[in-house]
């Protein structure tokens, strides 16, 4: 997904009837700088501008209130590059909350949207460089689900492989990291909150975040095909092991709220293939606040730009650089 600043450390926001727990959202896009492929990764966004699609994401994660509530989140993402560099998305997510001795709430999340630009890609240090906005807009979802104010989070992401690493050293170059800092600012500083007895509605200040993530990434295909072949069966040879940790940090209008950094590790592991990736991780929350219990989170992810590239994967305007294929 682009996304989502994407996003498994989502904020305790102030709803009516619903606790929240941690929110996943996927976070596709995929580059290559050099002989380095970054991968889409699940839990934060990658520095990565392509034509793609991620259809399903599915995450179950339990929150760390008392009962715990357990949310089911069903995703997608639609990535459409208008240009090599510039690329705008669009990401929908369906919650589904169940809380023990509380009505089932489900229903949609704000439709997410993303406009990413790449300004590096350095080919020779396996680097990659893109900042963003993210728009979650407020009220475009379900009621007692989805905030009513929208959300503006810009980002910077970046991509760094390890391949210009020294001959001593070679045996770490299939190793890279990612990782991306946003800034969420809500487009209303406070919201009303009705009581259940019907009487007078309270204000409550909606905070502003750091959300925060890094990746570690370990390519079994660069090890392969820019390393050294070591004879793995085939199947090893399209698997990266990923350790990626998503985190959001309360920064402004935090008055009254009690808030405190919130995250999840999500230790985890990618099959890349020309056309597609399939990824899976867990969910491993870093305290109470975050999460109840371990969670996990699966997608599908499909190359567009390699597997349509004179049609749907192809840019609106200008050229396109070719498909990008990881083999």
């Amino acid at each position: 997904m682009f996304t989502r600043t994407n996003k498994f450390a989502r904020p305790l926001r102030v709803l009516p009837a619903v606790a929240l727990c941690t929110a996943a959202a996927p976070a596709p896009a995929h580059e290559i700088a050099g002989n380095r492929f970054f991968p889409a990764t699940l839990a934060i966004d990658d520095p990565g501008v392509n034509d793609e699609v991620a259809l399903p994401t599915v995450a179950v994660t339990k929150s760390g209130d008392e009962p715990p509530a357990k949310e089911i989140d069903i995703s997608g993402e639609y990535v459409k590059r208008l240009t090599d560099a510039l690329g705008l998305s669009v990401a929908p997510t369906w919650k589904h909350f169940h809380t023990p001795g509380a009505p089932d709430v489900s229903g949609f999340d704000n439709v997410d949207t993303a406009l990413k630009y790449r300004l590096l890609r350095d080919p020779v240090h396996e680097l990659v460089v893109s900042v963003g906005l993210d728009v979650a807009w407020g009220g475009s979802g379900a009621k007692g689900v989805a905030d009513p104010f929208s959300t503006y989070t810009p980002t910077v992401y970046f991509g760094k492989g390890f391949g210009d690493l020294p001959d001593t050293l070679s045996w770490a170059r299939p190793f890279a990291v990612t990782g991306q800092l946003g800034y969420a600012v809500p487009g209303s500083g406070r919201s009303a909150i009705a009581p259940d007895d019907g009487g007078p509605a309270t204000f409550a200040n909606n905070p502003q975040f750091v959300d925060w993530g890094l990746s570690l990434q370990y390519s079994l295909p660069y090890l392969k095909s820019a390393v050294y072949d070591i004879g793995l069966p085939d199947f090893l040879n399209h698997l990266i092991p990923v350790v990626e940790a998503s985190f959001q940090t309360p920064a402004a209008d935090t008055f009254g709220t009690n808030l405190k950094t919130i995250g999840t590790v999500n230790p985890g592991i990618i099959y890349v293939s020309n056309y597609y990736q399939i990824g899976i991780e867990a969910i491993i929350p870093i305290n109470r606040d975050s999460g109840r219990s371990v969670g996990a989170i699966a997608q599908l992810h499909i190359y567009l730009d390699d597997l349509m590239p004179t049609s749907l994967g192809k840019p609106l305007f200008g050229g396109s650089s070719g498909p990008a294929s990881p083999f």
